[in-house]
């Protein structure tokens, strides 16, 4: 069936070409945007002002003599009124050569139906693009979730609050800029491809630069390139752009996605807080008119202070661990318990912080820090003063979803050697997310790093915590899939 009238179509496309028209067209010629027509639709009927419109063709209904088309552009849809009397041999083109899908130009004036339904009245029209496929008469609401993800533009077609989150996401960007720039943070860029994979705990997606004949890594964090730009003199900078870690896929993991980092010399992870708190406070006032928003069910208030809760006491409290007392036998024997898996070489920390990911964060709703983590799973955060046990770090976590990661950052070469060389330990053991050695990264060190805070935000889990979405997939203009056969 759809062979046959994607055939049709050729046909149709042939017989154009055959005539001496042109069904690409480079030029439109278009005078407004459907919105700005139904915006000002009285001073249009006032003027009586010829308009051009462009858009796609998504219903046409036929009346006798008249046909009734919809016409659809970014900002809207708008009715438009074709007669015989007025278009004669055009009309007649139209019925034989248009199909719904196709891409057309209308000029005329506007008026208002008996219904009051803004139309326009056409007096001439031409074709923009003429379609191959047919649009399906079926898909909003279609059950096959990862068909509409494999064809996203389908997708926004015909379900307008999957395009409205999507438009949102945008929003909450620039937002984020507008933000950040009020606060004189100066926007940079890093190497998306990178000699060592750093800045992170994750497994890299590796690549090869035929040009200098060396590997590379796609980059799992900007972090240790910040780091440089604080040692060269800058003091608020941030990067926001795409990272990428080669690890599992679910609801709240893409292998890629978009991350925000940005380093504030002279603060720690205190004052990062507070301006975390104000910052993110800001921004949902900016984006809904109050500080109260959906996710997942819950009511999120980000009003007022927040809590700060250590890192141990909360796995004391929901996991029955006391991590500091706890062996790594005892640890790997309550994941097994859990039915959480993880590698051979999976460490105390490690064990403990996927516990901690599956028993505490979800319990974890109203927006609240976590801070204090263990050092062993910090390999980049200064120990804190009162206990060299653990890191000066905090995590943010609303409605169970981790939003924010910052510490007071690692200045001290000599201790960020050390870490680097247990890292390698772990990597030479099979630890594949361990960090490497940065021997470049300890020399820019050893020139001087001013004291810092920093900090990462997946802006793909913000989106969708801000959106009520369940997954990031939603989020994603084109997500990660895997590949469909073809036969």
């Amino acid at each position: 069936m759809l062979k046959d009238i994607r055939k049709n179509r050729i046909k149709k496309l042939e017989a154009l070409k055959k005539a001496g028209f042109n069904p690409y067209p480079a030029r439109v010629g278009r005078t407004h945007m459907v919105g700005e027509v139904i915006d000002s639709i009285n001073q249009l009927l006032r003027t009586k002002k010829s308009v051009r419109l462009a858009g796609r063709v998504m219903a046409v209904r036929g009346h006798g003599g008249s046909t009734f088309v919809d016409l659809v552009d970014a900002t809207g849809k708008v009715q438009c009124y074709l007669k015989k009397d007025t278009l004669k041999k055009q009309y007649d083109f139209f019925l034989e050569h248009v199909d719904i899908g196709d891409f057309i130009g209308v000029e005329g004036h506007l008026f208002n139906t008996k219904k009051g339904e803004k139309t326009l009245e056409v007096k001439k029209y031409n074709l923009l693009v003429k379609s191959l496929l047919p649009l399906p008469e079926k898909w909003h609401g279609l059950q096959d979730v990862e068909e509409r993800y494999r064809k996203r533009y389908l997708d926004l077609l015909f379900n307008p609050e999957v395009k409205a989150k999507l438009v949102l996401r945008s929003r909450i960007a620039g937002s984020i800029r507008a933000l950040l720039s009020e606060n004189c943070f100066l926007e940079v860029e890093t190497p998306v491809l990178q000699p060592l994979p750093g800045g992170a705990l994750a497994r890299p997606f590796k690549t090869h630069l035929n040009a200098l004949d060396m590997d590379l890594y796609l980059r799992i964090a900007p972090e240790l390139y910040l780091k440089r730009l604080l040692v060269g003199g800058f003091e608020k900078i941030y990067e926001m752009g795409r990272v990428f870690r080669n690890e599992g896929m679910d609801r709240a993991h893409n292998p890629e996605f978009t991350m925000l980092e940005l380093y504030w010399a002279y603060r720690d992870y205190d004052e990062l807080m507070s301006f975390v708190e104000k910052f993110i406070q800001r921004l949902v006032r900016t984006l809904f008119k109050k500080t109260t928003f959906e996710y997942e069910g819950h009511a999120l208030n980000v009003k007022g202070k927040w809590p700060r809760i250590e890192y141990d006491s909360l796995l004391k409290k929901y996991a029955k661990i006391d991590y500091y007392r706890a062996t790594e036998l005892s640890l790997g024997k309550k994941v097994r318990q859990l039915g959480i898996k993880v590698g051979k070489s999976a460490t105390k920390g490690e064990l403990a912080d996927e516990i901690y990911k599956k028993v505490v964060q979800p319990k974890l709703i109203r927006p609240t820090f976590v801070i204090n983590h263990p050092v062993e799973i910090s390999p980049l955060a200064k120990r804190l003063e009162s206990d060299s046990r653990k890191a000066a770090r905090f995590q943010l976590i609303m409605g169970g979803v981790e939003l924010v990661n910052g510490f007071s950052e690692l200045n001290d070469p000599q201790d960020q050697f050390v870490r680097f060389q247990e890292q390698e330990k772990l990597r030479r053991a099979g630890g594949k997310e361990s960090h490497p050695m940065d021997k470049d990264f300890i020399e820019a060190l050893e020139y001087g790093m001013p004291p810092a805070a920093g900090l990462g935000i997946g802006i793909d889990r913000l989106v969708a915590v801000l959106t009520n979405s369940h997954s990031l997939r939603e989020i994603l203009l084109f997500p990660t899939m895997k590949s469909k056969q073809r036969h």
